[in-house]
């Protein structure tokens, strides 16, 4: 099985940042995309960054500019800086990656971390 663990999140004003963490382990072939996505209250999950194991990127557009994902393929492990945080990013952060393992590929997510941005 693969497990996925997050780190980070918690209370910041609003204009602040905080960086996530997020590392991937189990039995691991490679891994081909990680990345975060976002629940508010009241809303429908979000992809807010992704990463590929080359290094290419996909960001929300609400999030372009002001977030930056970032991957460190030999320890399994993905970065997603915000800065610039808004009330509206307000959210459980899930981290979740597209896993090949020995007995075939599947998408694992990690279990959440909070993230509030206070005004």
């Amino acid at each position: 099985q693969v497990q996925l663990v997050g780190s980070g999140g918690g209370l910041v004003q609003a204009g602040g940042s905080l960086r996530l963490s997020c590392s991937a382990s189990g039995r691991i072939s490679s891994i081909n995309t990680m990345g975060w996505s976002r629940q508010a209250p009241g809303k429908q999950r979000e992809l807010v960054a992704r990463i590929t194991s080359g290094g290419n990127t996909d960001y929300a557009d609400s999030v372009k500019g002001r977030f930056t994902i970032s991957g460190d393929n030999a320890k399994n492990t993905v970065y997603l800086q915000m800065d610039s945080l808004k009330p509206e990013d307000t959210a459980v952060y899930y981290c979740h990656a597209n896993v090949n393992t020995p007995w075939g590929n599947g998408d694992y997510r990690g279990q959440g971390t909070q993230v509030t941005v206070s005004s």
